[in-house]
């Protein structure tokens, strides 16, 4: 259990969306060790609604970007990546800590912005990949990753977001639609495979039907993986697995339940960051590497 500061760490909120709504503002307003110190929108009245739910303030417009930062000792963002890139680099620079949404860039240049301004102030950081917080999987990782002996792996993380009559929510995110379940749902294999198996040596990738992406990786233990990647699959194909072979056998990822208490997880990890210094494995760093190897794939199978 993670030891909270006496004084709560107060948090501002960059976003109003359905990820903002559902699962950041109602983490953020019940942790005991926080303070939601503000919401932060493009639309003053998706911004004042949000607010309202949650007991804070509400912010909008350039100058309301400045005040949430100097109301607020970290941000949490929820936006497209490449509206989060910098504005996350702008808050590292005047000292915020960072709680990134993954990817937390879809260019190299733009996550590397984010990396220098907080190695320059020396901000603690969190990317939000739910798997290494949700419970029941991050302890599943860290069982994993230490035993030795894997052979290979697979990872599928297939969604039906646009398929013809879904009413997901997330569905009208242009960000998602024009990137596809690579850069969307890919962070969320490669945070499983990597700590597991190793940084990544080798990437093939290519295109599949709709915006499915294949990848073929090699890891510095040796070991291989393949993983398969889709937003646009038809209702019947949906489904996720990650299952790794090797002298122990073979196992499978459990289950989790949902991204709010992942969320809390991650929140408590910053929380933990902030108070020792020590970094995350799930920082700003590694939200670079995954932009790295996200973008490499993009180019291979000329996305």
């Amino acid at each position: 259990m993670t030891t909270l500061p006496a004084t709560p760490l107060r948090i501002g909120l960059v976003g109003t969306g359905p990820w903002a709504r559902n699962t950041q503002a109602p983490a953020l307003a019940a942790h005991p060790g926080v303070v939601l110190s503000g919401v932060w929108g493009r639309r003053p009245e998706a911004a004042q609604e949000l607010a309202d739910a949650h007991g804070t303030e509400a912010y909008t417009g350039e100058a309301g970007i400045d005040e949430l930062f100097a109301a607020s000792d970290a941000v949490a963002f929820a936006l497209p990546p490449d509206v989060q890139a910098p504005l996350a680099a702008r808050a590292a620079a005047t000292g915020r800590h960072l709680l990134l949404d993954k990817p937390v860039a879809t260019t190299v240049a733009g996550a590397r912005e984010i990396v220098r301004a907080a190695e320059q102030t020396g901000v603690a950081s969190i990317v939000f990949c739910t798997l290494r917080f949700a419970a029941e999987t991050s302890s599943w990782i860290a069982e994993q990753a230490a035993l030795e002996g894997w052979f290979t792996a697979r990872a599928e993380w297939i969604g039906a977001l646009f398929a013809p009559g879904a009413t997901n929510e997330y569905a009208a995110s242009p960000w998602r639609r024009d990137k596809g379940g690579l850069w969307d749902v890919g962070p969320h294999a490669l945070s499983v495979l990597i700590p597991v198996l190793g940084d990544v040596t080798a990437l093939t990738a290519a295109r599949g039907p709709s915006d499915t992406t294949h990848l073929v990786l090699r890891h510095t233990s040796g070991a291989s993986s393949t993983v398969t990647l889709a937003l646009g699959a038809p209702v019947g194909a949906v489904g996720t697995e990650i299952e790794l072979r090797g002298e122990e056998g073979t196992v499978t990822m459990p289950r989790w339940d949902g991204a709010v208490g992942a969320f809390r997880a991650a929140v408590d990890a910053l929380i933990h960051s902030v108070r020792t210094g020590d970094p995350h494995p799930c920082d700003v760093r590694f939200g670079l590497r995954l932009t790295e190897l996200l973008a490499e794939a993009e180019k291979q199978a000329g996305a």
